[in-house]
């Protein structure tokens, strides 16, 4: 993988074409231990590129770890680590993707019990709900303004936040990444 331009998420040159290239973070709020190294070759292997994780033991739950990096490659990386890191047992993670040139960023939550959620993010972080969405919920709000909540907290993936806040606050120590404008 070649990276080029003055700005390096810009393009990635991959095999025979040019990709828009974006960045973003990878959270493991909670893993059995031994799941690590899997977890790190996994990355690895699709942004083709090594990445260093520092495990440190989740207080939220006995016997856990999180860890946490950043990651850079093409657009669309990130659904890629979030599709293959669902299809490991007894995890909680998030992916984000930043905005690239002609891409929505994404945020992808994932728990054991609730499964895996995605929503666009603008640049700030902030979720994007489609129009879709927001004109079922529209429609339901005046014949069941609770069912009309429920939709907009399901886009909103309000039921992951929920769960996945207790194993989001990093223990004393835990390094911090700081998330860049892109554009």
């Amino acid at each position: 993988m070649l990276i080029v331009g003055e700005d390096d998420s810009v393009f990635i040159k991959k095999g025979n074409h040019m990709a828009n290239a974006t960045r973003g973070i990878v959270l493991i709020h909670s893993a059995p231990r031994a799941l690590a190294s899997h977890i790190e070759t996994m990355l690895d292997e699709i942004v083709e590129r090594r990445y260093s994780f520092q495990w440190i033991s989740q207080p939220a739950g006995e016997g856990l770890w999180r860890a946490e990096t950043t990651w850079q490659g093409p657009a669309g990386s990130g659904a890629a680590l979030a599709s293959r890191l669902r299809l490991i047992k007894n995890i909680r993670f998030e992916v984000t993707e930043e905005p690239s040139h002609g891409s929505l960023g994404s945020r992808y939550s994932h728990t054991p019990g609730l499964g895996i959620h995605h929503v666009h993010i603008d640049s700030a972080g902030n979720a994007l709900v489609n129009e879709m969405v927001l004109n079922e919920a529209l429609d339901l709000l005046t014949s069941d303004p609770r069912a009309a909540r429920h939709s907009l907290r399901l886009a909103l993936g309000q039921a992951w936040d929920e769960e996945l806040e207790s194993f989001r606050h990093a223990s004393e120590g835990a390094p911090v990444r700081w998330l860049h404008n892109v554009g």
